[in-house]
């Protein structure tokens, strides 16, 4: 009989981590052991996955004996430290954070759009992209198999919780300032009410939206909207493709949205992209605006799929599509995928 390959996750206490720890619980069990790893002052709590109590080992190099594969839930410094130790000890990692994303030895893996990627891994590490790419592209893959993609305009509605936990909290700080008030209505009201407190955000979120996230990166652009025109590139195979991107904040704790131009080889009717995605994994076609079914964030947040709705044709543009999409960040967006390409690859052990 065939063992079951040990499972580590790493990072198994912050938020994705617990989603990860959720979704181990209710997806079959493919795994023998599992190790779960965290900072030191994280080890020793007690959590529970696959309905026993499992305690939190300090990382360090013994976490990885006998290790067949290692689910990396962490910054990318961690990761960028700790993979390889994970690698040289016999495991395939898979990592979520952006440490790996761009290496051309690391294969950038959404399973229901590239899954033989999983398969050539020359440095032995699997890579998820960013939360955002991934509310996306199980929905454009679809499309561009049928249709062939040749450019993408984009715009994101992203959550607090895909900036952590601190943004969760400030965003929550922020909105217990100006519920029941006024605010709102004069410019500059709603900053001077919440202050200096605006955690990891450069102006206020509550009653307002913020066009940026990431970092600084060249002519204006920031690092999560290059990510998101890489990325989709390297998983899709279009190493040319056009993309843009605008990357927005806004007030609403978890679940990703976007609005996606998209332009095809082909001529596209809103008929056949609806066949495309309803029948497409991991997606799931919520489209009748008339009687208000279209995808939002507090419709989906908890969900797995991406959600894709006011799917319409470009008024001047056959082969355009104008479509709304929608996924948890902490769920498909990062707990999810990993556990999906982790579960590629204990496949190879049967």
């Amino acid at each position: 009989m065939t063992c079951k390959p040990a499972l580590a996750v790493v990072g198994a206490t912050g938020a994705v981590g617990a989603v990860m720890l959720q979704i181990l619980s209710q997806h079959a069990d493919v795994w023998g052991e599992i190790r779960l790893a965290a900072s030191p002052r994280s080890a020793g709590r007690k959590l529970a996955v696959r309905g026993e109590e499992c305690e939190v080992l300090e990382l360090g190099e013994s976490i990885f004996d006998g290790i067949d594969v290692a689910i990396f839930l962490v910054p990318g410094e961690v990761s960028e430290r700790w993979a390889p130790v994970a690698v040289a000890k016999g495991a395939v990692v898979v990592d979520a954070s952006p440490a790996f994303r761009a290496d051309p030895d690391v294969p950038l893996v959404v399973p229901e759009v590239n899954p033989h990627a999983v398969r050539v891994r020359p440095r032995g590490i699997v890579a998820s992209p960013h939360d955002t790419t991934l509310a996306m592209l199980p929905a454009v893959g679809a499309l561009h198999a049928e249709f062939g993609l040749q450019e993408l305009v984009v715009s994101s509605y992203q959550a607090v919780s895909g900036a952590g936990r601190e943004a969760v909290a400030a965003l929550r700080a922020q909105l217990s300032l100006v519920a029941g008030t006024e605010l709102g209505v004069g410019p500059g009201d709603v900053r001077r009410a919440v202050g200096d407190d605006l955690g990891p955000f450069a102006a206020p979120l509550a009653l307002n939206v913020m066009p940026w996230a990431g970092t600084v990166a060249d002519d204006g652009w920031s690092s999560e909207e290059l990510g998101l025109r890489s990325e989709t590139r390297k998983i899709l195979g279009l190493p040319t493709l056009k993309v843009s991107a605008t990357c927005v904040r806004v007030p609403v704790l978890t679940a990703h949205s976007l609005s996606v131009h998209a332009s095809f080889e082909k001529e596209i009717t809103v008929e056949r992209a609806h066949e495309v995605l309803a029948t497409s994994p991991g997606v799931v076609l919520y489209d009748n605006p008339e009687a208000g079914d279209f995808p939002t964030p507090a419709d989906v947040v908890g969900t797995d799929p991406t959600w894709v709705g006011r799917v319409r044709r470009s008024p001047d543009d056959a082969c355009g599509l104008e479509l709304f999409v929608c996924g948890d960040n902490l769920r498909k967006g990062a707990a999810l995928n990993s556990a999906q390409i982790a579960e590629a690859v204990a496949a190879e052990y049967t």
